[in-house]
């Protein structure tokens, strides 16, 4: 059965604030971040920016698309549920996203803001075609971290 995707639901909020990733990767869970949590949580917050990815009626992830000042440009962040990950579930999950994200916005660049640490993620993004613009170094989560801004265009 293929993926569906739609606007984010409460109940998938919900979900996806007790999503628990495993050692370093619990960097991405929701709480770890009290302004990301606050605006998963609050639906006005969340606003048309937020989108659900479910399977068989199962949430399998979800993803941001945020606009930029360049209307052709948008920065996509994006969480898969923790006990799919690491099994090669990537690839198609980003494909399926980044099809949607030109299909719905006609956005004609994406960008991706990893955290430098995730090298799986980066390998992932490379091998579907983006390239590494900058790094840079983000407040998040209580400090200053060390990203890798891609952009892709689509």
């Amino acid at each position: 059965m293929k993926p569906v995707i739609e606007k984010m639901t409460q109940k998938s909020a919900v979900i996806v604030a007790q999503w628990h990733y495993p050692d370093e990767y619990s960097f991405y869970d929701m709480v770890a971040d009290p302004e990301d949590y606050q605006e998963l949580m609050d639906e006005e917050k969340r606003g048309d920016g937020y989108y659900q990815v479910t399977q068989s009626g199962m949430l399998i992830g979800f993803f941001v698309v945020e606009k930029t000042d360049r209307q052709e440009v948008v920065e996509v962040g994006l969480g898969m549920a923790p006990e799919l990950t690491g099994q090669g579930n990537g690839l198609e999950f980003v494909k399926i996203i980044l099809k949607y994200i030109s299909r719905v916005t006609g956005s004609k660049k994406v960008l991706f803001d990893v955290a430098k640490f995730n090298i799986r993620a980066q390998k992932l993004y490379q091998k579907i075609g983006f390239e590494v613009v900058n790094y840079h170094e983000q407040k998040t989560n209580g400090g200053i971290y060390p990203f890798v801004l891609m952009a892709k265009s689509i």
